[in-house]
């Protein structure tokens, strides 16, 4: 892993403790697929080698050094997993919220309104003092438009510390515990290495999952299907 100067000495604050944003988000979800169609055994040697590329170009350019750098704060103050969580609750939050979406995204707002927007939200769930700091700074440097990007880059460097692979999983419905345990190990048992896991929830997808490891997709939703089918109708045509 390479590693990066840190974004400024001493912007965050030593961290204390952390709560997710969002609780009990996938309570009575309902699974439309089986996560054994996320990917065969035969896929396992791409998908490895698609990770360690993609991880690669993922923790370079300017989301990269910011990951990087709060990544090593983190592991420097036993933070990692606590500050990993309040970034998949974030983006959990994000993929949500259209207001939230809105305040990251549209240059309309100012960085000290989207500062001060970042901390009551943070403040509200009890997150990590270095996460919400690590959020001000993006905030202050006109980056937030790029912090998905960023958890994406996080997520990538945490697992190859842990020695995982990093996947992201859409599905149209929310998974249970159940359901995520189940998938998990599916894909531990293809690819042959721990997995960590990234959900969203896209209802427009129709049925099925979405799994994205490293840089290979593997779709098996109903939307997909149906387009290849009205493709290849209008080829008979």
């Amino acid at each position: 892993m390479v590693r990066h100067a840190r974004l400024t000495e001493g912007a965050f604050s030593p961290p204390l403790r952390s709560t997710s944003l969002t609780k009990g988000r996938f309570a009575g979800s309902t699974f439309d697929a089986r996560p054994g169609d996320a990917c065969s055994p035969d896929d396992a040697n791409s998908l490895r080698a698609g990770t360690v590329a993609s991880n690669s170009s993922l923790t370079t350019g300017m989301a990269g050094r910011y990951a990087n750098a709060l990544f090593e704060l983190a592991r420097d103050n036993g933070a990692l997993d606590a500050v990993a969580s309040d970034l998949e609750s974030f983006h959990n939050l994000l993929d949500e919220s259209e207001d939230l979406q809105r305040l990251v995204r549209s240059p309309v707002f100012s960085g000290e309104e989207q500062q001060k927007a970042i901390e009551a939200l943070f403040a509200k769930a009890n997150a990590q003092p270095l996460t919400t700091n690590f959020f001000k700074l993006v905030a202050q440097n006109r980056r937030l438009f790029a912090v998905e990007d960023m958890i994406e880059a996080f997520r990538a460097i945490l697992a190859d510390h842990r020695g995982e692979v990093s996947a992201d999983v859409t599905t149209a419905t929310p998974l249970d515990d159940a359901q995520m345990e189940q998938l998990k190990t599916t894909l531990r048992e293809t690819i042959g290495q721990e997995v960590q896991i990234a959900t969203s929830v896209d209802p427009s997808i129709l049925g099925g999952l979405i799994v994205k490891v490293g840089s290979r997709m593997v779709d098996s939703s109903l939307k997909t299907k149906l387009n290849t089918l009205k493709v290849a109708m209008k080829e008979v045509g």
